[in-house]
């Protein structure tokens, strides 16, 4: 006995409004455009259920957010809101860019205030990683260097350089060296720090199981600790940097005759806002470039960081 098959009576009629809702649905994505697509959420890897916090590229969204800014920037001075003596247009300190490249203030040209800035802030960066790393991992792997490093450390490292300056001028003058120095501390501190908590966050486990294969102390710091702090170094370089930038302009109040903090400061006493706001675009362009330049190399040279 055949039965007769039961049929909706609804559902032909319902067809055509789902069709209408895709449609509309469809269309709805296709208006979202470009600006939609820029924000939108980098889909979830393979293995990752729901996606790790933050994950996802954010390079347009900055790009966009720095236009935004720029188009502020002219709004505000275009509309006579604020007086150029405080904050001059785009246009003005591109043209002030140009001036003090080919002809110079102070008595140097931009290049010039620029590589002597550069010699003294990474002439510094590389002697705190030559010591401050050293110091730092023996901090986290010796109960000794701990004792003997870390009061001096945590003593000067709340201190604003500027506090220091002065005591720095009277033991080493005012030459070049006492420059160098002077953000040589600022760094060393924070860089040193960074190593000692990488130390610190190795897990137990891998250090029982290195041993346990026959490893020897130096083959365990080496392999196995040094490689876990990494992470957490490169993360002390980039504050260091930072901080070196930050106490460039402290250093150059020294007797100084070129560099871009001492262009800042030369500008600021005849009130020439153009010439400061271009040293701190200078300033801000080379410490976001070696930003950069950081996190790349930690991606190539950590690359299982988040990962263990």
């Amino acid at each position: 006995m055949m039965t007769k098959p039961v049929t909706n009576p609804h559902a032909h009629a319902a067809t055509p409004a789902a069709s209408n809702g895709m449609a509309r649905a469809a269309s709805s994505r296709r208006k979202r455009g470009l600006f939609a697509r820029m924000f939108a959420p980098r889909p979830v890897k393979a293995g990752e259920s729901f996606g790790a916090p933050g994950q996802g590229p954010s390079l347009a969204i900055s790009v966009v957010t720095v236009f935004a800014l720029l188009l502020l920037w002219v709004a505000i001075t275009s509309s006579g809101m604020i007086k150029p003596l405080f904050l001059p247009g785009p246009r003005a300190i591109v043209e002030k860019f140009i001036q003090v490249s080919t002809e110079g203030f102070a008595g140097s040209t931009l290049w010039q205030h620029t590589l002597a800035s550069l010699y003294r802030v990474f002439g510094a960066f590389a002697l705190a990683c030559i010591t401050a790393i050293p110091v730092g991992i023996l901090m986290g792997v010796s109960r000794i260097g701990r004792g003997v490093f870390d009061p001096p450390i945590e003593f000067y490292r709340p201190l604003p350089p500027l506090a220091y300056l002065p005591l720095v001028i009277i033991w080493f003058g005012i030459g070049e060296f006492s420059k160098v120095f002077l953000i040589y501390l600022a760094i060393f501190a924070p860089l040193a720090i960074a190593a000692r908590a990488g130390v610190r966050s190795v897990s137990l486990e891998q250090i029982h199981a290195a041993y346990s294969m026959g490893a020897s102390p130096r083959q365990i710091v080496m392999h196995v600790i040094v490689k876990s702090a990494l992470p957490e170094i490169f993360t002390g370089m980039r504050i260091g940097i930072g901080v070196g930038w930050t106490t460039l302009v402290a250093a150059e109040m020294v007797a100084a005759s070129s560099g871009l903090g001492f262009m800042v400061l030369n500008a600021a006493e005849f009130l020439a806002s153009d010439i400061v706001i271009m040293g701190i675009i200078v300033i801000g362009f080379f410490a976001f470039g070696f930003d950069l330049i950081m996190r790349y190399l930690e991606r190539v040279l950590v690359p299982w960081k988040g990962k263990v």
